[in-house]
This record gives structure tokens, C-alpha cells and sequence, in this order.
């Protein structure tokens, strides 16, 4: 089952996995559709037991504390992307013969005629920063779009409310797709989408490396005019080898350097398109200046220019004139807590990249800067620090680390870079974030950067990362507060 219209969920008995925020929308969105909705969450706390209240007095059928039996009589299970997939459900809906798909894969089959293209976005780290500079873009060009998928508006809210209240209808839209919604996802095929990066993450969730690139390969599958990978991560460029794609559809690369035929670069500041032009052997088309990118926010890091690659290249793609990439990077903000300049004080430069919570992200944001008060720590996820460190440890003036698991980045500092100053805060609670400005500010020398990079999850500490940039953006200025 892989097309399907509104009508043909009339009547289906459809079992929901997880009381989430996709959740909740696949399960209003079916049974609007008049299909009966079941929801299942293990969970039976005060947040489910309120979702299940609202639920319940609009028809639809809610059980908690139990997520791992099949209802009687199912048709479907939709799961939230979150829902791992040797859990107890998907055995028994395996051993019914019932399929199990995802919100977007829903999404997908909703789709009514002359429906929105969907241009993909995947990979490690970047997503949501690229999928929103890639709306800004569109957006430039006069295009009906909007950033949908793994951020901001369900899609499947997107997709039926396609047209209605008299609004006219997407042209396209930017999607960001997690490799869990991917897994979840066997049927998407976008117009053409983007791996950005690809490192170990969430390894806990695939099983291993393989299946976790697996599926953010999936993002290619039916591509129809580009599939755009990373120049410098070989990997990605594998997938795009390995996909499954329309007649005529292209492999575009992006690159920090010169660009090739067929790739996006920079050359001497300069965007520049060697892939959707008449003569890409020779000819070169200039699209923004690197400074177009995010102005006003300081000099963009490597990674967000890399961002905004892909995003021009997605864009170009899809027909963009050269003019709506410059006026779509300008007109682009990034979301708070992405290496985001909170003050500069004694001519010292505070960033917040909390959203840094992996070591791939907190590498590409290290990159960034030539003198380095590093503050790092957090829950570690099982990863390992050591090429991390050995990659960064020429940058690092010094380093405060907090959280959980911060001995596995102290050792890895010891290994790999002994001279560098650490302060080793043995404290856990959301108070530690004061004194650890407060000690970077110590070890701080005038044209340094204190990056709260952390390479962790926040959750030992915080509610989450944007929780814990607000506490580092709040130290900072209690810190600035005082000299006044």
C-alpha cells in the first residue's frame, strides 16, 4: 500500500505509536479523515494522561501504559519518528502482517493532485539551519513555500491543509527529513534532496553506522533532477552512488574550495554555480558573496557556508534565478543557540552553540575559531572524544567542562592535549553554568572565543539544549553585569 488518497483511510483501523507531537497530529489528521484511531504510548504520566484527555473527547481511542501490544483488528501502525524498530509493536504488527509507517510516509500518500514538490534535506548535523535557508531562498523567488518535517509544522497538517481557507496552494516545500523519518518513509520520492554530512549518531536507535546511512540514503530513492552531496564526506557521495533515481536525474556536489563541473563552491569569496549553467565545463555562474550568508551575525563558520551550498544547490535545482540565492542568504536568520554571538566583552567573543550536542557538530564549530575557551560536557550518548580533541586541541586556549559525562572528554584532552589549562567542574546542576563562565572568562586572553560547544546532550543538566544556551547566554551577562 503506497498511494492512497484522504478517502481511502475512511474506515481503516489505524493504530498511532506515541503521544508526541507527530503523534498527535497523524492521529487527528486520521481521524479526520475517518479513519478509527487508536493511540498507544507506554507512558501514563501528567503529559500523556492531558493528551489523551483532549484525544478522547474529539473520538479517538487512547491507551497509556501499555505501547507494546497491537490492538485487535489493525490495519496500519503509524509510529512517531522516536519509536525504535525492534520495539514490541512493530514484532507483533510484523507477525499480523500489518505495516508500520511514519507521519511523513503518511504525509506522502496524502498528497492530492498537482501537489507541492518536496525538496529533501538530510544529514548528521546542519538540517534544520539548511532546510530554513533553503525556504528563505524559495521564499526570494516569489515561491509559496514553507519549512516542514523534522521542524515546525507537522507535515501531515501541511499537507490536508493544502488550499483550504482560501489560501492558494505550495509551490514547494522544504523538508527536513531525520533518519528516523526516513526509516519510517519507504515510499517519498522528492524532486531533489541533500545529504549534507554523515557521522556517527543515534547509533543506539539503527543498530549500527551502516543502517544508520542507509537510511539517510533514502532521501534519494525516485530523485528526478539532483541528488546534492558533500564534496568532502565521501560517504555521502556513496549514497548518491548506491540510490535508486529517475532518468536524467544529476549528482551535484558542494565544496568549500573551487568548484568542479556539476558542484557549487566559493572562489575568493564568491558563491559560485558550476552545475545549472549552459556550459558547466567552462562557465561559472556567481550567485552571493559568502558575507550574503546570515549578515549581521559575524563571519558565517565554514559549516554554515557549506549550509548554504546545499541550499542554493537544492534551490538551483528547482529552477531559482541566481538574484533570489543572494536575497534569500540575506533575508535568512539563524534559530537561536547555532553559534550565535550572545556578547563581546574585554575583547573577548561569547559564542552559544548548545545545539552543538554530537562531536561531528561540535568539530564543525570549533573549526570556526582560531583561539578557543572551549566549555564542553554533558551526556555523551557513547561517544568517544578522541578525534574531537586531536582535530581541535591547536585552537584550544583552554577548556571547562560540566555535565555527566565529562571525564570522557578530560581523559580524551589528556591524551591528545596535556598543555591545554582544564577546569574540571564536578557539579551537574543548572547553577554550574555560571561558574563555568565565569572560569572561561578567567582563562580567556583578549581576541579569544568562549564557544559553549558541549558535543553532548543536555539532558543531565537541562531540560534541553535550548535550556542550556539560555543559561550560558544569562551567565554571560551577569558576568558582563558585574564589570558595570
Amino acid at each position: 500500500m503506497t498511494t492512497q488518497g484522504p478517502a481511502d483511510f475512511a474506515g481503516q483501523h489505524l493504530t498511532v505509536a506515541g503521544l508526541g507531537v507527530s503523534g498527535i497530529s497523524a492521529a487527528r489528521a486520521l481521524a479526520g479523515l475517518g479513519a478509527h484511531v487508536t493511540v498507544v504510548d507506554g507512558g501514563d504520566g501528567d503529559k500523556q494522561r492531558a493528551a489523551a484527555r483532549e484525544l478522547t473527547a474529539e473520538g479517538i481511542t487512547v491507551r497509556l501504559g501499555d505501547g507494546d501490544t497491537l490492538p485487535e483488528g489493525t490495519d496500519l501502525v503509524v509510529t512517531s519518528p522516536g519509536w525504535k524498530p525492534d520495539s514490541p509493536l512493530f514484532a507483533a504488527a510484523a507477525a499480523a502482517g500489518v505495516d508500520v509507517v511514519g507521519d511523513v510516509e503518511i504525509a506522502w500518500r496524502l498528497r492530492g493532485p498537482g501537489a507541492a514538490a518536496w525538496l529533501g534535506i538530510t544529514g548528521t548535523n546542519g538540517k534544520t539551519t539548511t532546510v530554513r535557508m533553503l525556504a528563505s531562498i524559495l521564499a526570494a523567488e516569489g515561491l509559496r513555500t514553507l519549512a516542514v518535517g523534522n521542524i515546525g509544522t507537522p507535515i501531515i497538517d501541511v499537507v490536508l491543509g493544502q488550499g483550504k481557507d482560501g489560501d492558494p496552494p505550495y509551490d514547494v516545500l522544504a523538508v527536513e527529513l531525520s533518519s528516523y523519518q526516513l526509516h519510517w518513509a519507504p515510499s517519498v520520492r522528492a524532486h531533489s534532496a541533500a545529504v549534507l554530512n554523515l557521522a556517527p549518531d543515534h547509533l543506539d536507535w539503527h543498530g549500527s553506522m551502516e543502517a544508520y546511512a542507509a537510511d539517510k540514503g533514502r532521501i534519494y530513492e525516485g530523485n528526478t533532477v539532483a541528488c546534492v552531496y558533500n564534496a568532502a564526506d565521501k560517504a555521502t557521495e556513496d549514497l548518491v552512488r548506491e540510490a535508486d533515481v529517475e532518468e536524467g536525474c544529476r549528482a551535484i556536489g558542494f565544496t568549500l574550495g573551487t568548484p568542479g563541473p556539476s558542484q557549487l563552491g566559493v572562489v575568493d569569496g564568491i558563491l559560485v554555480d558550476r552545475a545549472f549553467v549552459e556550459n558547466r565545463q567552462k562557465q561559472a555562474q556567481e550567485l552571493a558573496e559568502v558575507s550574503d550568508i546570515a549578515p549581521g551575525s559575524g563571519t558565517p563558520a565554514p559549516h554554515n557556508i557549506a549550509n548554504a551550498l546545499a541550499a542554493a544547490a537544492l534551490a538551483r535545482a528547482f529552477g531559482v534565478r541566481p538574484a533570489a540565492v543572494r536575497d534569500g542568504l540575506r533575508a535568512f536568520h539563524p534559530d537561536a543557540h547555532r553559534i550565535q554571538i550572545v556578547a563581546e566583552r574585554d575583547d573577548v567573543t561569547y559564542i552559544d552553540d548548545s545545539k552543538a550536542t554530537n562531536t561531528h557538530a561540535a568539530e564543525a564549530s570549533l573549526a570556526a575559531y582560531e583561539h578557543i575557551v572551549w566549555i564542553a560536557g554533558g551526556l555523551a550518548k557513547g561517544a568517544t572524544f578522541d578525534e574531537l580533541v586531536q582535530k581541535s586541541a591547536a585552537r584550544l586556549r583552554g577548556a571547562v567542562l560540566i555535565g555527566a559525562d565529562r571525564a570522557l572528554i578530560r581523559e580524551a584532552l589528556a591524551r591528545h592535549a596535556p598543555d591545554v589549562p582544564v577546569v574540571d567542574l564536578d557539579r551537574t546542576d543548572t547553577g554550574a553554568m555560571s561558574e563555568a563562565v565565569r572560569e572561561a572568562a578567567r582563562l580567556a586572553e583578549p581576541g579569544d572565543t568562549v564557544l559553549l560547544a558541549p558535543a553532548c546532550a543536555s539532558m543531565d543538566m537541562f531540560v534541553n539544549y535550548n535550556k542550556r544556551g539560555e543559561a550560558f547566554a544569562e551567565a554571560v551577562g551577569e558576568l558582563t553585569a558585574r564589570d558595570h
